[in-house]
């Protein structure tokens, strides 16, 4: 028994087609920016504390200042903090499957987060400003930062704390 689908003006039919393309484009590229800004907001550690915490283990233990995953609200509340870090700017985003591995890393890594090494959750999405600061185009890339803010150096598709540690 087969049922029969309502008929749609055929504007509407190409461009639901059309849609599906594009979705389809992105799936399969992986991280491309699609210019859309209504994805849900990246995970990132929690803004009421520095810890070496997971974006999504609210029950994690305050750390030193000077290392961590932080978010860029804790980063920006307390810079001098990390003066003597390394700090590493982590453009990401909840629609980029290389950038949730990543996180997923950095969460399983929290523990034996090196001394002197803080990632900083930055949203893609969201963070217009800092993307035209440092000429970010596409998610999933890291810059390296003095304290006065002066780009080190910059580099995408790093997925693990020991590769970001090995690049600074």
């Amino acid at each position: 028994m087969s049922e029969r689908l309502p008929s749609m003006p055929n504007h509407l039919a190409k461009a639901l087609v059309a849609g599906a393309g594009v979705a389809l484009t992105l799936l399969v590229s992986g991280c491309s920016d699609s210019g859309s800004t209504s994805e849900p907001a990246v995970s990132s550690p929690p803004a009421a504390m520095q810890t070496t915490a997971s974006p999504t283990d609210p029950t994690a233990q305050p750390v030193a200042a000077s290392s961590g995953w932080i978010t860029w609200e804790d980063y920006q509340q307390d810079k001098a903090s990390y003066a003597d870090s390394d700090v590493v700017l982590f453009f990401n985003a909840s629609w980029c499957p290389t950038c949730q591995n990543t996180v997923k890393s950095l969460d399983a890594a929290k523990a034996d987060f090196p001394d002197g090494l803080t990632v900083v959750s930055v949203d893609y999405d969201t963070a217009t400003d800092l993307k035209k600061q440092y000429g970010v185009t596409t998610q999933h890339t890291f810059v390296q930062i003095q304290p006065d803010g002066s780009e080190v150096q910059k580099w995408t598709g790093t997925e693990t704390v020991e590769a970001i540690q090995a690049k600074v």
